[in-house]
This record gives structure tokens, sequence and C-alpha cells, in this order.
């Protein structure tokens, strides 16, 4: 059995993410999200899945969720909500950590690509931040920096790209990204303390295609 919390259950990775996950027998979900039970309400007589109304920004709230969670999956990055929940993992000694979190934390964007997003996203030093709560921690955390992000059935592809080396590819589906979390969950050892970007090959263009 292998007890999983997603934090930011109600978000468009985990629209794919939970299905995927689900298809694994000996995985048991804890649906974290504000207004869970209205918003993801099409699990509420799963007998595998726990729902929980709660936002990340209160420590409190994850508090009551996290003990006895294996894997904690983070949907989303932010200051606040980055710094309450590596409290609360250290607090209850719970290590695993996957974070779908942005490119360009490294500086690592490279080419016109590189300039296109800059243009796109601005200061990234909100982003640099709340990276850095999450990479200092000492958890034993896969800080996915995933690439523009969009949907697209049957697309489940992705690259890895080692922290370090350039980041040229422009898009990923949120479908691979969920094929991804998927798969290191099932095998927790996979990209272990590791920051990696996730990539769609062959998509080393000037922007995103839907751009």
């Amino acid at each position: 059995m292998i007890n999983v919390l997603i934090l930011g259950a109600a978000s468009q990775i985990s629209r794919f993410l939970i299905p995927d996950l689900l298809a694994d027998k000996t995985v048991y979900l804890t649906l974290f999200a504000r207004q869970a039970p209205q918003r993801l309400g099409q699990y509420a007589g799963e007998s595998r899945v726990t729902l929980v109304d709660g936002d990340w920004n209160q420590e409190a709230d994850i508090e009551q969720v996290m003990s006895n969670q294996d894997i904690v999956f983070l949907a989303s990055s932010s200051l606040v909500g980055n710094q309450n929940v590596v409290t609360v993992m250290k607090h209850t000694g719970v290590q695993r950590l996957i974070v779908a979190g942005g490119l360009g934390i490294d500086d690592e964007v490279a080419g016109k690509f590189g300039n296109w997003n800059t243009r796109m996203m601005g200061d990234y030093t909100p982003y640099k931040q709340a990276a850095k709560v999450i990479l200092d921690s000492g958890l034993n955390t896969t800080y996915l920096r995933m690439t523009w992000l969009y949907d697209e059935n049957g697309n489940e592809k992705y690259q890895i790209v080692p922290e370090g080396q350039p980041l040229r590819g422009t898009q990923v589906t949120r479908q691979a990204v969920a094929k991804l979390v998927t798969a290191i969950v099932r095998q927790p050892s996979l990209y272990q303390y590791a920051n990696i970007g996730v990539v769609e090959p062959g998509t080393e263009w000037d922007k995103p295609s839907f751009y």
C-alpha cells in the first residue's frame, strides 16, 4: 500500500494524475484542495480516496493530513505554501516530495526560447525564492522544472533535462507530467534529490506551438 497526498488536487495536472494513480490498486490517495468535496465529488465513492477541504497556505490544514503519508505531490509552488509544506513534512517525518515547479529558476532556458520565456514570465525572483525553500529543505525531493504546459490526449511523451543543462524544449503535455509523477510514485527511487527539467522531445522551437 502506498499513501499519496496530493496538495492541489483540483489542479489541471491532477485531473490526469488522479486516474493514473488510481489505476494502481496499491495506491491510496488523500486529495487536498479548497472545496474538495464539491470540486472532486466524482471521487467521493472511491474506497481508496479521502477528500479533504483545506488551504496549503494554512499550516494547520496541512498538518491534519500529512501523518502516515508515503509520498506528497505538490501541484504548484508558492513561497508561503512551500514553507508550510516543508515545515509540516519535517515535523511529521514524511520525506518523499514531488513538486510541479516552473522553468527558469536556474536561468537555464536557452536561445530564442529563453528570450521569449523571459518576456512572458517577467521577474523570476518570486519563483526562485519559492523553489529555494524546497531545494534547500533537505527533503527527498523531485523538483520538476516543467516547460510550458498544454493538453493533448494520447501524448504522454517527455524527456528529462538534468540540472545544469540548458533547457530548450518549449512545451510538454499535462498528460506526460502525470505519467512521470505516476512513474515516480510507483518507483520512489526515481529522480531522488533531483532538480530536473521536463520537456516534450522535438519541441526545440522559438516558443511553444500554441502561442
